[in-house]
């Protein structure tokens, strides 16, 4: 039995969008500890796009985020 070569593809592989390729492996994010942004402090100001906000521990030890 003689087997059909495949059909053949209209469009060329050379002319196909190519996919874009995205890196698999990305680098850890970086660990810090509440100890290295704060410092011994409460709360710490930080910038971030131009806008200000504050980081502040609260008496049960648990980290707030405010505009």
């Amino acid at each position: 039995m003689l087997s059909k070569p495949p059909p053949k593809d209209p469009v060329p592989m050379t002319d196909r969008p190519r996919a874009v390729e995205t890196p698999t492996e990305t680098a850890p994010p970086v660990l810090l500890t509440s100890h290295d942004v704060l410092r011994g402090q409460k709360s710490v100001a930080i910038t971030h796009n131009g806008a200000l906000y504050r980081l502040q521990t609260t008496r049960q030890g648990k980290l707030i985020l405010t505009k």
